[in-house]
């Protein structure tokens, strides 16, 4: 099955007269990796194209082949020549921003989403939703393998990028056998392992240290639902003068706690809206229900959410009571 929705994919990128590759917000390493491979297959085979995310790229993913395609602005939509999407590591249209430019095209076109989360609602017309990949560059690895396609060694670098950086390299509870296999090949290919982990792994500066301690300093442990959780204000990163984005580490770092069936981050986002993220390593825990019932979703033992509150206190309270009602549910049944 795999394998057949890979070649019909590949034959819908053959036959595009143009194709608009959507990174989520706020990307990472697998969102971009995704498309900048798709990027390169594309240019080989001469298909019109252009990389499109709602958000500013940070500068440590220039490393990237093609990420200098990626643009966010809107005009682009305007172009009636594209008639493929092609969609990477988004489980839905509002996370990836694009509802209203999709809902906004006239022209005739063949949505692609490819995606690993297990939350995905397959909103495409052809759909390679695997949740059990560690990452969608795997996915892409397999749509590459599948297609008996070349991938050189820059490609390989992105791939790996996104292999490394959803798995904390390969330390979380997404590796797999499967995942190592994959990166030993790429790494046999040429991925540069050393420069990806010089970038996400070994890249952390004294004032990215202090605010990791200050946000772990105010961990928390709630007794009765067995939750370990911390967060972190905007008024901490200005203290320190540190992006929200040099913080990623921080909800995977949590899994090393000996603590607690599972681990919660928040990040305040704006005045009014708190990103949370849990974690586990308890397979009898899936924090993607979690998530899913606060409107967010992700995996197993990964995944993300969103929530307004003016204070972290507020935003905590309206977690541990939905917590609450979701665990005793599950307890119950």
């Amino acid at each position: 099955m795999f394998n057949h929705t890979a070649k019909r994919m590949y034959y819908t990128l053959q036959q595009a007269r143009k194709v608009i590759l959507i990174s989520h917000k706020n990307p990472d390493g697998d969102t971009l990796g995704s498309v900048t491979a798709l990027m390169h297959l594309l240019e080989t085979i001469n298909i019109p194209h252009i990389g499109f995310c709602v958000t500013p790229i940070e500068d440590k993913f220039l490393y990237l082949p093609y990420v200098d395609k990626i643009t966010n602005d809107p005009k682009i939509w305007q172009d009636t020549n594209i008639d493929v999407v092609i969609t990477c590591d988004g489980g839905d249209l509002d996370y990836l921003g694009i509802r209203t430019h999709i809902e906004g095209m006239k022209q005739t076109h063949t949505l692609l989403n490819i995606d690993h989360h297990q939350t995905n609602k397959k909103f495409g017309g052809i759909n390679l939703v695997v949740p059990t990949a560690a990452s969608t560059t795997e996915i892409i690895y397999g749509i590459f393998e599948a297609n008996t396609l070349l991938i050189e060694q820059h490609v390989a670098t992105s791939l790996l990028t996104g292999l490394i950086t959803d798995t904390d390299n390969f330390t979380n509870g997404a590796t797999t056998a499967s995942s190592l296999a994959i990166a030993s090949k790429l790494i046999h290919l040429g991925g540069n392992i050393a420069l990806i982990q010089d970038r996400f792994i070994h890249d952390k500066t004294l004032d990215v240290l202090k605010v990791w301690g200050t946000v772990l300093g105010r961990l928390v442990k709630d007794e009765e639902l067995d939750l370990v959780y911390t967060y972190l204000t905007l008024n901490d990163l200005k203290q320190c003068d540190v992006a929200e984005a040099e913080t990623d580490g921080l909800a995977n770092f949590l899994n090393n706690l000996g603590e607690g069936k599972a681990e919660m981050i928040l990040k305040q986002i704006d005045t009014h809206t708190f990103k949370g993220s849990f974690r586990t390593t308890n397979d009898n825990v899936n924090v993607a229900k979690w998530a899913l019932s606060m409107g967010g979703g992700g995996h197993k033992k990964a995944s993300g959410f969103s929530v307004e509150a003016k204070t972290p206190e507020d935003a905590i309270k309206q977690i541990l009571n939905k917590l609450s009602y979701i665990i005793l549910n599950e307890n119950n049944y």
